[in-house]
């Protein structure tokens, strides 16, 4: 059998991390975490439904320490994959990739996505 003269492909451990690699696996980690965060507005949604004590339970929940940063967790997935999605929707009109505003759009996903969350529970806590 004859031997290829294709290259191989690096191993994954040779990378060398940046902030681009790094803000598209949390882009893919922040949707997995979408789906547990919706199932907690499920449960909500369908407790409201079922009445008071249901209701009360969720808030319980909810409504300690633990619970409340858990939201924030969700709600700062949310606005995360909301920039990511943004960015990966400029890429799709073949814009924005040179080195500079990848990185430049990288980090916007980072701040942007936790400034967000922090602006909308400031709104939460303040109200």
């Amino acid at each position: 059998m004859a031997q290829s003269s294709r290259p191989t492909s690096p191993h994954l451990f040779i990378y060398r991390p940046e902030i681009t690699m790094v803000m598209s696996i949390v882009h893919r980690i922040t949707g997995v975490g979408l789906y547990l965060g919706y199932a907690l507005i499920v449960w909500w949604l369908v407790a409201a439904a079922w009445g008071g004590d249901a209701l009360a339970t969720v808030n319980a929940v909810t409504g300690n320490w633990f619970g409340q940063l858990i939201l924030f967790g969700f709600t700062w997935a949310l606005f995360h994959h909301l920039v990511g999605g943004i960015r990966h929707f400029i890429w799709d009109f073949g814009k924005g990739f040179s080195e500079s505003v990848r990185f430049g759009m990288a980090w916007m996903t980072a701040i942007g996505g936790l400034a967000l969350a922090l602006i909308v529970w400031a709104f939460v806590l303040l109200s």
